[in-house]
C-alpha cells in the first residue's frame, strides 16, 4: 500500500509517495517526489498520478518474458516492406472481426474481409453491424496515419470514427464526447460522468510522463486497463481501448495485438485483475 512521506527542510514540506516493491528476494522502497508545500487538492492529484506510476514499477517480468518481448520487436522490424499490403489486409480484417465480435457483432471473418476490401455487403446483416465493421477499419487507418501523441482530441476523434452511424438517435449527441450519464459495466460501477474528464486527463498525463520510460507492452497494457476502468464513453469503449493499445504498440515499433473473440472471457478476467487488483502481469502474459 502506498503512503506519503514528508520531509521538512528550512520551513518547507517536501512530499514523497512511497511503496514497498518486491524485486526477486528483496523488498525495496520506491519513492516518487510529489512536490513542495502542496495544498490538499494538489496533493490528492499528485498522489493519483504517483500511484499509477508505482503500480507499474511493481511489475517485474522474467528474463524469458523480456527475451520474448525483444524477439517480437526484432522480428517485426525485419518484416519485408513488400509484405505490407498482405499483412495490413490480414490484420485489419482479423482485428475488425474480433474487436467488433467481442462486443456482439455477428460478422464472420470472411464476411468482414469481403466487406472491407471488396465492398461486398453480406445479406441479412443489420446496417448497424455493417457500419461497425466499416468504422473499425476507418479508425484503424486513422491510428496508422496519426503521427501525434495521445491527447483528449485524438481520443474523442477516435471514438467518433468508431461509433458514427451505429448508436440510437437519443445517443447521437454523445458521439465523440465524454459521456454525460452514469453507466454500469457488469458488476462494477465506473466513475461518475463529472469525474471522467479529470480521470482521462490524469491517464493522458501518465502516458506522457512514462511513454519513453516503460516497456511499450507494459505501457499499452496499463493504459488499456485504466481506460476501460474509466469507461469514458456511452458506447464503444472496448473497441476504442483496443485501438489505443495498438496505437501505442505501433508507435513504439512493436507488433500490434489482436485479441480473439473466442478468448473474450479470459480477456475480461485479466482486464479486471489489472483494474481492481492492480496486477497487470496476468494481462501481460495473456497478450504475450
Amino acid at each position: 500500500m502506498a503512503h506519503n512521506e514528508i520531509q521538512e527542510k528550512k520551513g518547507n514540506k517536501y512530499y514523497y509517495r512511497v511503496k514497498s516493491v518486491r524485486r526477486g528476494k528483496q523488498v525495496i522502497k520506491e519513492r516518487i517526489y510529489l512536490g513542495v508545500n502542496l495544498n490538499s487538492e494538489e496533493l490528492k492529484k499528485k498522489e493519483k498520478e504517483a500511484d499509477m506510476r508505482l503500480n507499474i514499477l511493481s511489475v517485474a517480468l522474467s528474463k524469458e518474458e523480456l527475451r520474448l518481448l525483444n524477439e517480437l520487436k526484432r522480428d517485426f522490424s525485419k518484416e519485408p516492406i513488400e509484405n505490407y499490403k498482405n499483412r495490413y489486409e490480414a490484420f485489419c480484417s482479423l482485428f475488425a472481426y474480433d474487436s467488433t465480435g467481442i462486443e456482439g457483432n455477428t460478422f464472420t471473418l470472411s464476411e468482414t474481409s469481403h466487406l472491407l476490401f471488396e465492398g461486398i455487403v453480406p445479406k441479412e446483416k443489420s446496417l448497424r453491424e455493417v457500419n461497425e465493421v466499416i468504422n473499425h477499419k476507418k479508425a484503424f487507418d486513422f491510428i496508422l496515419s496519426y503521427n501525434g501523441e495521445i491527447t483528449r482530441e485524438f481520443i474523442l476523434k477516435l471514438h467518433e470514427l468508431v461509433v458514427i452511424n451505429t448508436l440510437e438517435d437519443y445517443l447521437s449527441s454523445q458521439i465523440g464526447k465524454y459521456r454525460k450519464v452514469q453507466v454500469f459495466v457488469g458488476g462494477s460501477i465506473p466513475p461518475k460522468p463529472e469525474e471522467v474528464p479529470e480521470k482521462m486527463a490524469t491517464l493522458i498525463r501518465w502516458y506522457s510522463i512514462n511513454k519513453n520510460k516503460l516497456n511499450p507492452l507494459i505501457l499499452a497494457t496499463y493504459f488499456h486497463a485504466e481506460f476501460e476502468k474509466v469507461h469514458p464513453f456511452v458506447d464503444g469503449n472496448g473497441r476504442v481501448g483496443r485501438l489505443l493499445m495498438n496505437f501505442i504498440l505501433n508507435k513504439h515499433k512493436f507488433p500490434m495485438i489482436n485479441i480473439p473473440k473466442k478468448n473474450k472471457f479470459r480477456y475480461y478476467e485479466v482486464l479486471q485483475t489489472a483494474q481492481y487488483k492492480r496486477d497487470i502481469k496476468p494481462f501481460l502474459k495473456f497478450l504475450i
